[in-house]
C-alpha cells in the first residue's frame, strides 16, 4: 500500500514568525491546529489538502546550523515581471538573498526568516499549473535510486528520472513537483525540513511502516518517545516521519 505526501515539515524556534511568513509569501492561510502553524489555502483548514502539499512548521529549542538544507521549495512565477516583484515582495516579509554556491542563474535563491534556502523559479512552461509551489526539491547523490524507493513509497507518478535528476508528481497531474536532483555532499547535521507522508483512510499504518522497511527505509530515534508517528530515514538518509490519520 502506498502512502500520500501530506505535507513539508520545517522545524523552526519560532514557529509562529516562520508560518507566518510561509503563509503571506504563498498566498495561502496560517492555523494553529495546535502546538504547530500549519500553512494550507483554503479559508478553513483542510488536512490534508487534496491538491497542494501543505506546510507545518514545528517548534524547537535548537537554532538552525549553517549547513545547507538537504530540501527546499522553488516557487513558480508566470513572468519575469512576477518574478522580480515576487522577490521584492519575499524580501520585504523577511527573506534575504542566500549564496548555495548557485552563480550566475535565472531564478533567485533567498532565506526565510530563519535561513531555511527556496528559490523563486524564472517563468518556466512546465509549472505553469501548479500553484504558487512550482516544486519540492530534495538533493540527493543518486536520484535512480531515489525514484527507485519514493516511486514505490508514495502513490505519486514517476515522470522522469535520469543520472541527474528524479520527478515525481501527484498522480491527479495537480500541484507542485517533487524532485530529487543530484547534488554534492553528504548529510552532516539532523534535516530541519522533512517530508511527512500519510496513510489512507482505513489503510493500516503499521503495515504501511513495514513496506516501507522492506523497500529500504530505517527506523530513526530523534527522541521522539512514544509518539504517534513513525520516524525513518530513506536510502540516502533523508528523514520523513509517517503519521497516523486524525
Amino acid at each position: 500500500m502506498t502512502l500520500r505526501l501530506a505535507q513539508v515539515n520545517i522545524k523552526a524556534v519560532d514557529s509562529l514568525a516562520v508560518g507566518e511568513f510561509w503563509a503571506r509569501a504563498l498566498g495561502w492561510n496560517l492555523f494553529r491546529p495546535g502546538v504547530t502553524s500549519y500553512v494550507g489555502p483554503g479559508a478553513d483548514l483542510v488536512w490534508p489538502d487534496p491538491v497542494v502539499v501543505g506546510i507545518d512548521v514545528v517548534p524547537v529549542p535548537e537554532a538552525r546550523t549553517a549547513a545547507k538544507n538537504r530540501l527546499h521549495l522553488d516557487l513558480a512565477t508566470t513572468s519575469t515581471a512576477h518574478q522580480a516583484e515576487l522577490v521584492a515582495r519575499l524580501e520585504d516579509l523577511g527573506a534575504r538573498p542566500a549564496d548555495v554556491g548557485q552563480g550566475e542563474v535565472p531564478w533567485t535563491v533567498l532565506a526565510d526568516p530563519e535561513g531555511n534556502e527556496f528559490c523563486v523559479l524564472e517563468p518556466r512552461e512546465v509549472y505553469r499549473d501548479t500553484g504558487a509551489v512550482a516544486a519540492i526539491v530534495v538533493d540527493c547523490e543518486d536520484p535512480r535510486a531515489m525514484a527507485r524507493f519514493w516511486g514505490q513509497a508514495i502513490d505519486w507518478t514517476l515522470r522522469e528520472v535520469n543520472d541527474d535528476q528524479a520527478v515525481l508528481r501527484s498522480a491527479k497531474g495537480v500541484g507542485p513537483y517533487l524532485e530529487f536532483l543530484r547534488a554534492p555532499g553528504v548529510k552532516t547535521v539532523p534535516d530541519r525540513v522533512h517530508l511527512d507522508l500519510l496513510p489512507y483512510p482505513g489503510d493500516d499504518r503499521a503495515a504501511g511502516v513495514e513496506r516501507l522497511r522492506a523497500l529500504g527505509a530505517t527506523d530513526l530515534d530523534l527522541g521522539q518517545g512514544d509518539a504517534p508517528w513513525t520516524c525513518l530515514t530513506d536510502p540516502e538518509g533523508h528523514e520523513f516521519c509517517v503519521l497516523a490519520l486524525p
